[in-house]
């Protein structure tokens, strides 16, 4: 990628590689990436682009080996890091996966390709909003790590294409320790933290699902649908 494509590249943070919140146990979660998936990283990393911290990373591939998904569904491809770890470790699985982001998305299809994954992937271009509902058939494991202001708009959906006794891996559920009260909120981050509350309730009290919230990077709810 020359220059000029590096700079089209925006995002929020000003490091990527510092993630959002510190975890209690992120020091001694020791991350093992395999190196197509490490050197895309360190690249993301270089240019400010949004990929899953180590801990994250690493409770998510856990996740998905345990499960043993036959189809995953991710909402935030970015440029296709964490699809890339999912499709590894479970060698079965087929990866559908959203990007609202025409730059993240090229180079995301670049990545799989590069890792010869590409024959087991979907990539849907567009507002993750307006693709799920174009969806059909039934997802064993989602990885929901698009807008948190729009999770809760998502469930909905999510629940429609999750498969009993599938998994949701939603990330960032505590950002920046304000969703849990462990840091105070900046005022223009209220709605925000409104919003992500939202989800967490709603799949708390959901009764088709089972979640938990677990202090893992910047907080993670795994939520099960019930068989």
């Amino acid at each position: 990628m020359d220059e000029r494509e590096k700079q089209n590249f925006t995002y929020a943070h000003n490091d990527t590689s510092v993630p959002e919140r510190i975890s209690r146990t992120a020091n001694v979660n020791v991350a093992d990436f395999p190196d197509v998936v490490r050197d895309m990283r360190l690249d993301a990393f270089g240019r400010n682009i949004p990929v899953s911290s180590d801990e994250t990373l690493a409770f998510l591939r856990i996740c998905v080996a345990m499960a043993k998904p036959r189809k995953i569904l991710e909402i935030g491809t970015a440029v296709g890091v964490s699809g890339i770890c999912m499709l590894k470790i479970c060698p079965s699985a087929e990866l559908t996966t959203i990007e609202k982001n025409a730059e993240f998305a090229s180079e995301a299809r670049r990545n799989f390709e590069k890792a010869g994954l590409s024959d087991r992937v979907t990539l849907l271009e567009g507002d993750a909003a307006d693709k799920l509902v174009g969806l059909c058939g039934q997802f064993d494991f989602i990885f929901l790590d698009g807008p948190k202001v729009q999770y809760v708009k998502y469930l909905p959906e999510l629940k429609r294409l999750l498969a009993s006794g599938g998994v949701i891996f939603a990330d960032d559920v505590l950002l920046y320790g304000w969703v849990n009260g462990e840091n105070p909120v900046p005022p223009k981050r209220r709605m925000l933290v409104e919003h992500i509350r939202e989800y967490l309730a709603a799949v708390q009290n959901e009764k088709s699902l089972t979640t938990t919230i677990v202090d893992v990077g910047d907080g993670v709810a795994l939520s099960v649908k019930c068989k």
